[in-house]
């Protein structure tokens, strides 16, 4: 494991959500479309409480849409959608921490107080929030950019800036969708280490889209492989357990090595 990544794990540690027993995530029969596109048809999908649910697929299938209609942000057309006792879609936003694809970072902020913006809308004082996101600056690699503006960052910086923030909401509950896709392969790979080793040590439920089968795999307990739109799915497998300490490690081990060629086979008969 690099140096770097070594620090991460002894220091993986996320914003408690306060709720030690977790909740789960339960899809039943969701249908959803964009006038007469369709893009998701009939789906049921369970996590439960401190899974780790990755879901694939070709692009344009339906896995933001899915991450939306879970976090509150949409109302599907048909089905439902609780988080542990939570249906309303007001209530599931209220639980659940959703990263988009874009940064979406406030441009007039700074890096440390866009970092902090959930704190802060949870009525944390603005000099506690900044110390309270300032623990994680060295250990997501942005240690002396506090006070840059989103401008001034590069594009993988940026996105840790938006992982950090959506860690700092402190949900029980998070969706993230394709959280490290702007990072180069070294750091990608270091977060993903934090990351496993981080809900190791205060688990919660979250729903990861990736178009990365590995990274999917080695997150995850389970990874659904959706089709092309309307997404259903094709295929759904259990990652390989226990994972080993080390990603290297993990991802050469024959038994990860079998599951991502079932999922990459999945993924390719979903395009047909």
């Amino acid at each position: 494991m690099p140096a770097k990544a070594k620090e991460f794990a002894a220091a993986a540690t996320l914003p408690s959500p306060g709720d030690s027993a977790g909740i789960g995530a339960s899809i039943r029969g969701l249908t959803h479309s964009y006038g007469e596109l369709a893009t998701i048809d009939n789906l049921d999908l369970e996590v439960p409480a401190h899974g780790v649910l990755g879901l694939v697929g070709p692009s344009g299938c339906g896995k933001s849409t899915l991450l939306e209609l879970i976090s509150g942000l949409q109302v599907p057309a048909k089905g439902n959608i609780a988080l542990g006792e939570s249906t309303s879609a007001a209530a599931r936003l209220a639980r659940c921490a959703f990263m988009p694809q874009r940064d979406l970072l406030l441009p007039w902020l700074t890096a440390i107080d866009n970092a902090a913006l959930a704190l802060r809308n949870r009525g944390v004082r603005r000099a506690q929030a900044r110390r309270q996101a300032g623990l994680l600056f060295e250990r997501f690699g942005l240690a002396g950019f506090e006070r840059a503006k989103p401008a001034e960052l590069s594009g993988g910086m940026r996105q840790r800036v938006a992982f950090l923030r959506t860690l700092m909401a402190g949900k029980p509950v998070m969706a993230l969708d394709e959280p490290f896709a702007s990072l180069d392969a070294i750091t990608r790979g270091e977060m993903q280490e934090w990351l496993a080793r981080a809900l190791e040590a205060d688990p919660r439920t979250v729903v990861l889209v990736t178009h990365d089968v590995e990274e999917a795999l080695y997150l995850c307990d389970r990874v659904a492989v959706l089709s092309a739109r309307p997404a259903r799915i094709v295929d759904e497998l259990s990652a390989p357990s226990p994972r080993a300490p080390d990603r290297d490690e993990a991802i050469t081990d024959p038994e990860f090595v079998a599951a991502r060629e079932r999922a990459l086979h999945a993924l390719r008969e979903g395009t047909l």
